[in-house]
């Protein structure tokens, strides 16, 4: 007999509808799955036999051949284990199901041995996108009921057992559903860590607020011991609350890498700090079925990214494309996948190989061409989509002793950003665009400069080289400051505070 069963498979964060075809009939006793599985799909024969034997089902001696259809679209991981068990209870008369709850039902789940049923990776867009697939039902194994269950008007059946979903499928036991649990995402993250833990360094602090603020890819530029990494790890506690979408888009990426481990949703905005020896396709994405990259699990939150300069040249000029558009597209010969990947990249480097050039206190051993070497591996191209450059300079003993209150805390700071954020939200008709993402279409519309400021702003155009790109990101920084200030324009103070984020070619020219 037949029986066809709905699943759903993911490639990047889209769902796609998998009907899995299921027939039992007589000949040699064999196991086929067809329609592209991997090998973790074509392992699934022995799984859910075992599976289905230790809860006290014995499959009939007969040929079972199941499809995975579209067959033309690859399939991976154990997702399809209990559909595919399902689909032969159906076909083997064990179980009957009517059609109508068939139609609108969709299952997804891996099956143990001993016949519980395990979670699976991208349960939660798959959830989001039922109704596109016209299901109004999930059933998935309980763990994943939890990321689930905040999404709206459908019904989420949670599962541990297989014996449990036979009983539940026979009308002989009740599943409540899960309940539908929105979470609150408006308040500043609890944390253990402070602005004020780190001693002076005002002028960075400032940046930092910016950069939170609008959003802007900041550098940091200083020798070892400054407080570059204290400074980064801090920036989440000022980071502007995350919307529900956001939250949605963040939490299918951690899904379909199984890194949600039983949360509902990614609540704060996510802290990455890969180590330099990553490869180009951990940082990016990719593999065989390519899987996100770090750029995207930082996907509105923040990818800092330590020794800037001891990054492979290739793996951090991958980054160019993903700081424009906010995607990273993974092209393979059999598919092409598409991440997304807008995140707040956070960068910090020594200014030479021995990390003392230009320190006042300590004496560079570095020749100009070690130094020039060792800037190199930085090109113009990724330096000019950096908005926001910066030197951290050594503290002096008086600041590191000082016991006086630091006024600049993370709270204090929290508050700017958020103003400064409710005046973009205004901008953009609370569409979730921050400035460092304005097009040009709102770059003329919203940072228009007066005579004066005309003025201020051709002399740095000239004197910085500044390509188009860096000419609107010098307006775009400028922008948030003025927000910051709650001015209505940008004003030459405002103009002036943004030149001096363009700091770096400055910085080793006064060297």
């Amino acid at each position: 007999m037949h029986a066809t069963i709905r699943s759903a498979t993911t490639i990047g964060i889209e769902a796609h509808n998998v009907d899995v075809q299921v027939d039992v009939s007589f000949g040699l006793v064999q196991f086929y799955i067809v329609g592209l599985p991997d090998t973790a799909i074509k392992e699934s024969s022995k799984r859910i036999r075992t599976a289905l034997q230790n809860s006290g089902i014995r499959l009939p001696a007969k040929r079972i051949t199941v499809n995975l259809a579209p067959a033309d679209l690859k399939k991976e991981g154990t997702l399809f284990d209990l559909p595919i068990a399902i689909g032969i209870l159906c076909a083997s008369d064990i179980v009957a199901i009517a059609s109508d709850f068939l139609r609108e039902t969709l299952f997804l789940g891996e099956l143990s041995l001993d016949g519980g049923i395990r979670a699976i990776k991208g349960a939660l867009p798959i959830g989001c996108q039922a109704h596109a697939l016209g299901i109004k039902r999930l059933i998935i194994p309980q763990e994943n009921a939890a990321e689930v269950s905040v999404v709206h008007n459908i019904e989420i059946i949670g599962v541990s057992h297989i014996t449990e979903l036979i009983a539940y499928l026979r009308s002989e036991r009740i599943i409540n559903p899960a309940v539908y649990a929105p979470i609150q995402l408006n308040t500043q993250q609890a944390s253990t860590i402070d602005f004020a833990d780190v001693k002076g360094q005002y002028a960075v602090k400032r940046a930092l607020q910016i950069a939170a603020a609008g959003n802007h890819n900041i550098l940091f530029i200083g020798p070892p011991g400054t407080g570059k990494t204290m400074l980064a790890a801090r920036l989440q506690t000022i980071m502007p609350p995350m919307t529900f979408e956001q939250s949605i888009e963040t939490s299918m990426i951690y899904s379909i890498t199984g890194k949600l481990h039983n949360q509902s949703l990614i609540a704060t905005r996510p802290f990455r700090n890969p180590h330099h020896t990553i490869s180009q396709a951990g940082l990016i994405g990719g593999g065989s079925f390519p899987q996100p990259g770090e750029i995207s699990l930082a996907h509105h939150g923040i990818l800092f990214l330590d020794e800037l300069t001891e990054f492979k040249r290739t793996t951090i000029e991958a980054l160019r494309q993903p700081l424009e558009y906010g995607t990273v597209c993974i092209a393979r010969a059999q598919q092409t996948v598409n991440f997304p990947a807008s995140f707040l990249l956070v960068a910090a480097l020594n200014p030479c190989p021995c990390g003392y050039y230009g320190d006042k206190t300590n004496r560079c051993t570095c020749s100009r061409v070690a130094i020039d070497r060792y800037l190199g591996k930085l090109s113009g191209p990724l330096l000019d989509r950096i908005d926001i450059q910066i030197n951290v300079e050594s503290l002096s003993y008086e600041t590191i002793i000082q016991t006086k209150p630091d006024h600049m805390t993370s709270a204090y700071l929290y508050a700017g950003v958020c103003n400064a954020y409710e005046i973009q939200k205004k901008r953009f008709e609370s569409k979730s665009i921050s400035n460092a993402y304005m097009l040009p279409a709102h770059i003329e519309q919203h940072c228009q400069l007066g005579a004066d400021a005309q003025e201020l702003m051709k002399k740095a155009f000239t004197k910085f080289n500044l390509s188009m790109r860096g000419y609107h990101k010098l307006l775009k920084v400028a922008r948030t400051i003025a927000d910051l200030a709650q001015s209505s324009d940008i004003q030459i103070p405002h103009l002036q505070e943004a030149l001096l984020y363009r700091s770096l070619d400055r910085y080793l020219e006064q060297q």
